[in-house]
């Protein structure tokens, strides 16, 4: 049955099917051919910042780290769908961000979702998108969109603020402007998934976390949380909650900035557990956390301090999980 945990209270939905798999094998990745500072999401993302290159020289940087995560993950034996689309009049400076507009399911089905800024909500392509998924040998049965939702001012930005725990049916999310706990509930129970936990976030700043998923990850047989952003009484339920039956790998806001809450646990295509994460995170990580999640999965680190430092958006956030059923096993 559905459980949204907060103010203790619960609601029923249907029973959710069956237990699905953590890891995708396959991700979306998207060329930031577009890619400067994105003046829109820098209103509520404290992890952007401008830096003093010309726009030529910014699109250089960011092409090369693309190419080489790209290539490191395919070697690596991780399927990587590398969806190019037409630039048209509007730009889209973020789309090499692709997690906040789509998710997909082992039923073949493709969510689309709101999007706070206008300039981001361009970058919903879901046509392109299927006909380019279908072309490397995925699956899609059936498109579900949440962007009437806009209408309402009211935004669910994908996993970007969902952090999924997927064989326990569990939605980890910060409540926040680009998380409406409306939308968020009505994903929930859409989708089956039977339980919400939700809460609140605070920077010194004092506005929340602006997407859950840099602040906490969660694989298999671990998790990774920020857990001194959250109230103490809801942080003891989170942690709690991670704990049942995962190792609690706890970062502090220091690391978070460095974007050690941004990694992601993915398969390759023989089975074998790889957690992709950039090299600012690998190198805040401590000795002793390194060789935690080393236990959980061999660590891909990439550079791509450019695209982190404009796009305040790191690794996790530039790959789309594809859980699709797939046609072919080969990359």
């Amino acid at each position: 049955m559905l459980q949204l945990e907060r103010h203790n209270k619960q609601f029923i939905s249907t029973p959710f099917p069956h237990r699905l798999p953590q890891n995708a094998n396959c991700v979306v990745m998207v060329p930031p051919k577009e890619f400067q500072f994105n003046a829109q999401t820098a209103e509520d993302n404290e992890f952007q910042h401008q830096i003093d290159l010309s726009p030529e020289q910014v699109t250089e940087r960011v092409m090369t780290e693309f190419k080489q995560m790209v290539a490191s993950l395919r070697k690596a034996g991780v399927q990587v769908v590398e969806f190019d689309y037409a630039i048209s009049e509007v730009s889209t400076p973020d789309a090499v961000f692709p997690n906040n507009w789509f998710s997909t399911t082992v039923e073949g089905e493709l969510f689309t979702f709101p999007m706070a800024c206008e300039n981001r909500q361009r970058e919903v392509r879901t046509q392109e998108l299927t006909d380019f998924l279908t072309q490397s040998g995925r699956q899609v049965k059936m498109t579900q969109s949440f962007e009437s939702f806009i209408e309402q001012n009211a935004f669910l930005e994908s996993t970007g603020v969902m952090v999924m725990d997927h064989t326990n049916s569990t939605i980890y999310a910060a409540l926040s402007q680009r998380c409406d706990r409306e939308v968020l509930e009505e994903y929930a129970q859409r989708t089956g998934y039977n339980r919400v936990v939700s809460f609140q976030t605070a920077l010194p700043s004092g506005q929340p976390v602006y997407h859950t998923n840099v602040m906490m990850a969660v694989g298999e047989n671990f998790a990774v949380i920020c857990d001194e952003v959250i109230p103490e009484f809801e942080r003891r339920f989170v942690v709690k909650s991670l704990a049942k039956d995962k190792e609690v790998i706890s970062i502090t806001r220091e690391q978070m900035n460095q974007f050690c809450g941004n990694i992601l646990q993915l398969e390759t295509v023989n089975g074998d557990k790889v957690i992709a994460m950039s090299q600012s995170a690998y190198e805040a990580f401590t000795d002793a956390q390194r060789t935690q999640l080393s236990s959980h999965g061999r660590l891909l680190p990439f550079d791509v301090s450019t695209i982190e430092t404009i796009g305040g958006g790191s690794v996790r956030c530039m790959l789309g999980e594809v859980f699709l059923p797939s046609r072919q096993k080969e990359i």
